[in-house]
């Protein structure tokens, strides 16, 4: 079940993702199992992160930050370009 934000949930995470660097990179070969274990792992340690996709056109980038919400199980906050934020609530986390 995908993870639904409010308008002002959403935008608490963005400016708590501001400052972040991306630290998962999908390549030109575009998802992999790696990929997703290493997104999962991520959102495991952090809750939020922002991921690079490296993808030719808007509809690929699309649809692979929409593959990578719903493969981790993680709410996408928002995509800029060629940078997604994922959110997915930790056990030791407050609210959004």
């Amino acid at each position: 079940m995908p993870i639904s934000l409010t308008p002002a949930q959403r935008a608490r995470l963005k400016a708590r993702a501001h400052a972040l660097e991306p630290v998962v990179q999908v390549g030109q070969a575009g998802m992999s199992d790696t990929v997703i274990a290493e997104v999962d792992r991520s959102l495991t340690a952090h809750g939020l992160i922002k991921v690079r996709l490296a993808g030719a056109d808007r509809e690929t980038r699309d649809e692979l930050a929409q593959t990578l919400g719903t493969r981790t199980q993680a709410a996408v906050v928002q995509q800029v370009g060629r940078i997604v934020t994922l959110w997915r609530p930790r056990p030791d986390d407050e609210a959004p």
